[in-house]
């Protein structure tokens, strides 16, 4: 396994009287992106809260880059180099894209921000092209991707990805996941959360199942996908990777376009354990499925 970036060490967290997490520990690799699935209610947004500050865990810590980061504040791990997306659409609407994007680097200077700009929209061009629009104007997929522009203002080193999918439909789901592999390629570490299960480790270097709060399986990827348990039980079924197939369902293959897939993320409640973050939805490994104890 490459570097671990980030490191979760036997968090135990939760909210008022109860815990949601539970002694959960795993690697994020430097340079690669990790996929986290798992059903709802899982931990996977409460596992984010803890890693942004936001939520303080009651036994266990996180490191990135070697220093501990449980105890700082917010902000001082934004300063880290830890930058998160949220589920939800946080653009301002009725301001221009340009402006929504600098709001992502307000505090540097006005020349750094500038220069900053540029290098986000050598990255992604189609942004740059829509500048001048109001960002309400644009559709759910591009306002993805002018969140994405926003956060690396600051210049990241850890990009944590909160459902970047949920809400989009399948024909714009391609565009936001090539997105996720640029700002990869482009030297970023990205830990994602995704319910679209397949699509996600599919592209991913590294998988991690979390289930009742706990990492049931960590591995590459492709073991996790190949993993005939996790396969049959959270991915309809173990996936034919001798077969081609896409990271995200073409428009053909999947249901109206404002619809969110679901084959390749979590059945439905009553039917089978499911897979699947402050909380709505709720991360590891390295290669080798892992099995972790009291699964």
């Amino acid at each position: 396994m490459a570097d671990g970036a980030l490191l979760i060490e036997g968090v135990t967290a939760g909210y008022g009287g109860g815990d949601v997490l539970h002694e959960v520990a795993f690697t994020v690799p430097q340079g690669a992106i990790t996929c986290v699935v798992g059903p709802n209610g899982a931990g996977k947004s409460t596992l984010l809260a803890v890693i942004s500050g936001l939520l303080r865990p009651r036994a266990g810590h996180v490191l990135f880059r070697g220093e501990r980061l449980t105890g700082r504040s917010p902000r001082e791990i934004l300063k880290a180099g830890v930058v998160q997306v949220p589920q939800n659409h946080s653009l301002f609407t009725e301001m221009t894209v340009t402006e929504n994007i600098e709001l992502g680097g307000y505090t540097l200077g006005r020349s750094l921000t500038a220069k900053r700009r540029a290098a986000v929209e050598a990255i992604f061009p189609d942004v740059a092209n829509w500048g001048k629009k109001k960002a309400g104007s644009l559709s759910g997929g591009q306002q993805r991707l002018v969140e994405f522009a926003r956060c690396l203002m600051l210049d990241p080193a850890l990009i944590v990805l909160d459902e970047p999918s949920m809400g989009l439909a399948p024909m714009t789901l391609r565009t936001v996941f090539d997105a996720v592999r640029r700002m990869n390629e482009a030297g970023k570490t990205v830990l994602l959360v995704e319910q679209n299960a397949r699509a996600g480790l599919k592209m991913a270097g590294y998988g991690v199942v979390m289930e009742n709060g706990r990492v049931r399986l960590t591995g590459t990827g492709a073991e996790v996908l190949e993993h005939p348990e996790i396969g049959a039980l959270y991915l309809g079924g173990a996936p034919r990777l001798d077969q081609e197939a896409s990271a995200v369902p073409e428009a053909s293959a999947v249901p109206e376009a404002d619809a969110v897939p679901e084959a390749d993320a979590v059945p439905e409640e009553g039917t089978v354990p499911e897979v699947g973050t402050v909380p709505p939805a709720d991360v590891g490994g390295g290669p080798g499925i892992v099995p972790r104890a009291g699964s």
